[in-house]
């Protein structure tokens, strides 16, 4: 493979103007003997890619290219590079740095790290870059913030676990699910699809939460054990005090149930909310927790080794993504952010065939 001096993608120009998506090239960060230089195959597509330029958390550097689902193949390696080889798949997920040295990295926590370091939009230790995503041909990225694919999931496919499926398989797994355990998850779309699907592969009863039962059946094929539509009536009267964790996926608070959904969780159950979307966020009142002693929070990603853990329990259990591909260019990059704008995503948009724009 050839290797460029300059990387080239499609960054949204400002805030004002997020959707323009125009063609635009950089120099990378200097290489470093633990980076990896990869050649991008395909990025999924994630609402925080649309949060971020559209100005939705704030400000940040323009002109910028997003896109945190990175697959791709190894193109060189550092000279002390142990973690990846030349020629081979790789993924690459939402963050790209953490100080690998504090009391969260050495202790399988480095997503919590406080030097923590973002796929896109963050500045660079120990250089004047700012990180760009992956809606680009290349990226450069410390070897250990690389993951080998399994051969047995195609690219497109991989991609979205990479941000998506990790983020509910961290909290999946750090709190207990499992046999005999009933867990809910609230909003089916990029990340929920795959929280049903990683509950039910690690042996929980599993229900699906929604506003509506336009998706139950797909949450049937998915493999959830039952499903609740918050539109009905009493919807969480039977199920009150029966569940010992939910994870919250939805992209919006808007008529958000919080006090029922509480109102389902056993004593010391927990409520987890893996979801950000923009705006004000939620009222909290402490006496929806004290019927049942619940707790509530967030987390954030997940450590290397859930990641490995996560791409392993995909190939051996054949988690499936259920997703879109479509052609990276500002036209199709438009289209994506169209449909997470408006919902109509079954269930993650994947931007494929790089080698025809770079």
């Amino acid at each position: 493979m050839s290797y460029p001096g300059k990387f080239s993608g499609f960054q949204s120009p400002s805030a004002k103007h997020w959707l323009e998506f125009d063609r635009g090239s950089w120099a990378p960060r200097p290489f470093g003997d633990y980076d990896v230089d990869i050649k991008i195959e395909c990025c999924g597509v994630c609402s925080s890619d649309m949060h971020t330029v559209r100005g939705d958390w704030g400000a940040y550097p323009y002109p910028l290219a997003v896109g945190h689902e990175v697959v791709g193949r190894v193109l060189r390696i550092g000279s002390k590079v142990t973690l990846a080889e030349v020629g081979q798949r790789v993924g690459v997920g939402a963050q790209v740095y953490s100080c690998l040295d504090c009391r969260q990295c050495n202790n399988n926590n480095e997503t919590y790290c406080v030097d923590q370091v973002n796929a896109y939009g963050d500045p660079y230790p120990g250089t004047d870059y700012t990180t760009q995503g992956g809606f680009a041909s290349h990226t450069r990225i410390h070897e250990y913030w690389v993951f080998p694919i399994p051969a047995s999931l195609p690219s497109s496919e991989a991609a979205p676990l990479l941000c998506a499926g990790v983020s509910v398989y961290s909290p999946l797994k750090r709190f207990g699910t499992g046999p005999g355990k009933k867990v809910g998850i609230i909003g089916i779309g990029g990340l929920g699809h795959y929280a049903i699907q990683f509950a039910k592969a690690l042996g929980a009863e599993v229900w699906a939460i929604s506003r509506s039962r336009d998706k139950e059946e797909d949450c049937n094929v998915m493999g959830a054990d039952g499903f609740l539509a918050t539109n009905e009536e009493g919807w969480n009267t039977p199920h009150k005090m029966t569940f010992d964790l939910i994870i919250n996926t939805a992209s919006s608070f808007e008529s958000f149930q919080l006090k029922g959904y509480l109102s389902l969780l056993d004593v010391h159950g927990r409520f987890n909310s893996v979801g950000l979307p923009g705006g004000e966020g939620i009222k909290i009142n402490n006496f929806d927790f004290a019927p049942n002693g619940c707790s509530i929070g967030s987390t954030n990603l997940g450590s290397r080794q859930e990641m490995l853990e996560m791409l392993d329990l995909a190939a051996t259990k054949g988690i499936k993504s259920w997703i879109e591909q479509i052609p990276i260019s500002k036209v199709g990059l438009q289209k994506a952010m169209e449909k997470l704008q408006s919902g109509d995503v079954r269930y993650r948009c994947c931007m494929v065939d790089y080698n025809e724009a770079f």
